[in-house]
């Protein structure tokens, strides 16, 4: 049954606060850890790549948004699917833990990208070292900081992400502004392939995770019907645009060779020689915070939705546990533990490609309970089933790639979705006999 709105009528959510919500979510490490993954893969091609990545975060919002306006929950991707197939323990499971692991992938990929331009900043020492000390140390200090205080998380979050908003548009008009526009030309070399450009727009989605963080706050925001649509198209606009200009910019100024080697850091490797001394330290000083940003909002919202799952007996029933009211402390370290442990036994690759793959899976999902239901939410069926194959090539085409090109990456990602598969089949198997303290 459909339950209506609750009005708040205390300081409730417009649309502007909304659209930040999303855009804190999707701009963070993605863009800054896939320029240089891109450029290798398909060079000035690139901001394309990035263009039609952003089509297909269009087409995996438009069930998002028909399935938070049909059951107005904030559980989101986990309660929509759950409440469409009631029937389904194991969907219900398998939905919950590859939505966690999603966004620890996530995680993984924003602390991996924050550690690699803060290790940029001290050539003299072992790169790959000072990278996993601090990756740990960014998680864990944004772990602290969402055990101590809710407010205090909200509050550093506001600031964080109207700063690096307002940073990355002026190092993406700077770029611009000193490259050389032959630089992106021709946009097509000989070697062109129109199936390498739909790889990289597909590894690209991981850079637009986040929009559907505004359903999380359905109950706290004004006029829903017409403000989550609103925010969430809205904010995917707003994100594909900074990340195509940024890309443009960053393709124009710097050579492709150094976006190429310095992959991990690729902004920071060329803005010097670009933008002097000062412009290298805005540019590691927006990925440091646009990261940052990232990391905290994350934590804050993944871990909200663990302890969910946990509380309907698909986790340990620990990971549900509570301080101070609100914050699930041990679904917090949780999340600190499995991200930093991504990070130590995956590449950049390797994390860019397993949460890309796992948010065209959750979307396809996503699609295909809007479909089953799609007379319900009132939504197009030929917009669904374009969503729906868009998304399942897209996630092929990563496979197919990884499967011609590395192999090892793709043992590695098949390996963790195994291994998730049979945990979510054990949890729904058992939960009736309170095995796992389910309900």
């Amino acid at each position: 049954m459909k339950k209506t709105f609750t009005k708040q009528p205390k300081q409730p959510l417009g649309i502007f606060e909304l659209i930040a919500i999303a855009l804190g979510g999707m701009i963070g490490g993605g863009i800054f850890a896939i320029l240089g993954v891109s450029v290798e893969k398909i060079g000035n091609a690139t901001p394309i790549a990035i263009a039609i990545g952003g089509f297909l975060a269009f087409l995996a919002a438009y069930s998002y948004v028909k399935l938070a306006l049909y059951y107005k929950d904030e559980g989101a991707t986990y309660s929509f699917y759950k409440r469409t197939f009631t029937k389904s323990r194991f969907s219900a499971c398998a939905i919950g833990w590859l939505i966690t692991f999603g966004y620890i992938s996530t995680l993984a990929l924003y602390a991996f990208t924050f550690a690699s331009y803060l290790a940029s900043v001290f050539p003299a020492c072992d790169y790959e070292i000072l990278r996993d000390i601090f990756s740990g140390a960014v998680l864990l200090f944004f772990s602290v900081i969402n055990l101590i205080s809710v407010k205090g998380m909200g509050e550093v979050e506001d600031i964080m992400v109207y700063l690096k908003l307002s940073i990355l548009l002026g190092i993406s008009i700077l770029l611009a502004d000193k490259g050389d526009i032959n630089n992106i030309l021709p946009v097509f070399d000989k070697q062109f392939e129109l199936f390498n450009i739909i790889v990289v727009a597909s590894i690209t989605f991981v850079a637009y995770e986040g929009f559907q963080l505004v359903i999380h706050a359905t109950d706290e925001m004004r006029n829903p019907d017409k403000n989550i649509p609103r925010a969430i198209y809205s904010a995917i606009g707003l994100a594909t645009t900074i990340y195509v200009v940024l890309a443009i910019g960053a393709l124009m100024s710097i050579s492709k060779a150094q976006l190429i080697a310095d992959k991990e850091y690729a902004l920071a490797a060329g803005s010097s020689a670009v933008l002097g001394e000062v412009g290298l330290v805005v540019v590691i000083f927006g990925a440091l915070l646009a990261t940052a940003s990232a990391i905290n909002g994350t934590i804050f919202g993944a871990s909200r939705l663990m302890a969910v799952i946990s509380d309907d007996g698909y986790f340990p029933k620990i990971l549900a546990t509570r301080i101070k009211t609100y914050i699930p402390k041990y679904s917090i370290w949780f999340m600190f533990f499995f991200s930093y442990i991504f990070i130590l036994t995956g590449t950049l690759e390797t994390i860019i490609e397993f949460g890309s793959i796992t948010f065209l899976i959750v979307s396809f999902l996503m699609a295909y309970a809007n479909f089953v239901i799609r007379k319900k939410t009132n939504s197009s069926a030929l917009l669904t089933i374009v969503a729906m194959v868009g998304l399942a090539v897209a996630g092929l085409f990563i496979i197919y790639f990884e499967f011609t090109t590395n192999m090892r990456n793709l043992l590695f990602i098949v390996g963790i979705y195994i291994l998730l598969m049979l945990s979510a089949f054990g949890y729904s198997r058992f939960k009736k006999k309170g095995l796992f303290g389910g309900n």
